[in-house]
């Protein structure tokens, strides 16, 4: 018996020691230096805002006052809110500096070091410029603070240890695949930035393994059931598109207006993509996303 005591004694002691090693496990890198030195575009921020989904995110339809958050989140691990992202100094980001807010943004680390959960899409946004993170900033500067708290996340052991999230981002954190392919003109391109970056298709849209990692190589736009609240959404490669009647003008049309080809309307959240969002987008932004989605791109 007392072998077992030790033995279950030396198991915690060295998980113990696991833990704070995880714990001090350092995480990020630096931001650019150039971030202050830039002049941020307002109008051009609140754009890019809305094609990210911030305005959807962070505003609780329900009455609450724009970006102050409290959306819930319900996840396989656990339930989240929305962080409150006015300029209140004590409840929203209105004591951070833009070297934070670059870093929370493309690398997914709160100014205290610590790693968000990636129900935050900071996976997509890796690729954002200096410059679109200064006009970001510069949008979310005219935001009015909102003093009233997020809610904390309800989440159990172990997701609630946020340490545990290094192991996640090491074994399954990619960089978003943006990058424009030569030949394929300046639509396609475009499409491609916006679909595999700030709009985030694949976050609802591809499949996810038994810890939310993306199932990239091959559920991409396959359609996912682990949506918040057990919701699902549909496949939207091509060939599904397709065989259900889309093409470039219907789906750029439903982009704008919410109206599928079967005069149907969006429902849930890709109603909500639409009204806080991908509405606001020009004709050609959304003629160049269903081109990228209506394409054989692998």
């Amino acid at each position: 018996m007392r072998r077992y005591v030790l033995g279950a004694g030396s198991l915690a002691a060295l998980a113990a020691i696991g833990f704070l090693a995880l714990s001090s496990w350092p995480i990020g890198a630096a931001p650019s230096p150039d971030l202050a030195n830039l002049t941020g575009d307002v109008n051009r921020g609140a754009y890019l805002a809305r094609a990210s989904g911030c305005i959807a995110c962070h505003t609780n339809p329900e009455g609450g006052a724009p970006l102050a958050g409290g959306v819930e989140l319900e996840t396989p691990f656990g339930s989240l809110y929305s962080p409150n992202l006015t300029t209140d100094p004590e409840h929203g980001i209105g004591d951070w500096t833009i070297d934070q807010f670059a870093v929370a943004v493309r690398q997914g680390i709160s100014p205290e070091g610590e790693p968000y959960y990636p129900a935050f899409t900071y996976p997509f946004y890796q690729k954002f410029t200096d410059q679109e993170i200064a006009d970001l900033w510069a949008a979310f500067q005219t935001v009015p603070p909102v003093a009233e708290p997020s809610k904390e996340p309800e989440m159990p052991f172990p997701f609630n240890q946020r340490a545990t999230l290094k192991v996640w981002r090491a074994l399954f954190l990619e960089s978003p695949r943006t990058d424009p392919v030569p030949g394929n003109g300046d639509l396609w391109n475009r499409g491609r930035e916006l679909v595999e970056g700030a709009t985030h298709c694949a976050a609802c849209h591809t499949g996810r393994n038994l810890l939310g990692a993306r199932n990239t190589d091959t559920e991409h736009f396959k359609g996912s059931d682990m949506l918040p609240g057990g919701g699902k959404a549909p496949a939207i490669d091509y060939k599904t598109l397709m065989a259900r009647g889309w093409d470039v003008d219907s789906l750029a049309y439903s982009l704008r207006t919410g109206i599928t080809p079967s005069g149907d309307a969006f429902g849930n959240a890709m109603g909500e993509v639409v009204l806080y969002g991908t509405q606001f987008l020009t004709d050609e932004d959304r003629k160049a996303i269903a081109t990228y989605l209506m394409d054989d791109h692998g």
